[in-house]
């Protein structure tokens, strides 16, 4: 009999609840990064994963069995920040860091508000 998946969470809050709290701690942190860099963001699930949404989608991230991820949503933010983000790079997008090896606050802050500019202009033409 195939296993059965959880339901998908249906808020940020549920979601961090269901965290292995090896990873809760270190996601709650960026939770809190990404809150203070957008602050008019709005916190959804999306894919499964907590997500911000100003203006479209800004950023996601998740836990995993071994590693957390941030998705940064955008290739030309990715191509901007690649230099500081480069130890920390899994894949197209993607950033993977753990309890011992959390993601610079700076770094995320930096990214998020460059999405939020990015939406923005979108917005704007």
């Amino acid at each position: 009999m195939p296993l059965r998946r959880a339901p998908a969470p249906k808020t940020v809050d549920e979601y961090m609840a269901r965290v292995p709290p090896k990873f809760r701690a270190t996601l709650q942190r960026l939770r809190e990064t990404i809150q203070a860099a957008a602050p008019g963001a709005e916190e959804v699930i999306s894919y499964r994963m907590p997500a911000f949404r100003q203006n479209g989608m800004l950023v996601y991230f998740a836990a995993f069995d071994e590693h957390c991820s941030f998705f940064v949503g955008s290739s030309k933010v990715r191509r901007q920040f690649s230099a500081e983000s480069k130890p920390f790079v899994a894949g197209k997008g993607t950033l993977r860091f753990t309890p011992e090896r959390p993601l610079p606050a700076g770094l995320v802050t930096h990214i998020v508000k460059a999405r939020v500019a990015e939406n923005d202009a979108r917005r704007s033409k």
